[in-house]
């Protein structure tokens, strides 16, 4: 039995990974020390380069109507897979459709056997 749900979930996983028509690149901020001068200093490092992944995006309206306009928020979901591990406050950088895009992980990641789903917000500055 458990091999059947392995084997399934395997070709599961590779359905959703032929979806995955974008790549992105992670960078992390790491310290490092100057063993000369003893300074340390913070520089941007790619702690992960052209991984395949897939953008969905979700445009939620507001239930409530104002005066002007019902407000419109859009959720961009990173599809990517499992064996991946994002840290909170990372850089990622996409690319799909011809767009390259910088976000921020935000959120918990969703990780399931074929995949994980990482909830994403543009990227403004390192925090």
């Amino acid at each position: 039995m458990v091999k059947a749900i392995r084997a399934a979930q395997g070709a599961a996983r590779k359905v959703i990974e032929s979806t995955y028509f974008g790549t992105l690149t992670v960078m992390e901020m790491k310290k490092d020390k100057d063993v000369k001068s003893k300074l340390t200093k913070i520089e941007q490092v790619v702690v992960l380069e052209d991984q395949p992944c897939r953008l969905s995006f979700e445009t939620l309206r507001s239930a409530v109507q104002t005066d002007t306009a019902a407000a419109v928020t859009q959720i961009t979901k990173l599809f990517v897979s499992p064996d991946v591990v994002i840290r909170p406050g990372s850089k990622i950088t996409v690319t799909q459709d011809n767009v390259t895009t910088d976000y921020t992980r935000s959120g918990v990641p969703a990780v399931y056997p074929t995949h994980q789903e990482i909830v994403l917000e543009l990227f403004e500055e390192y925090g």
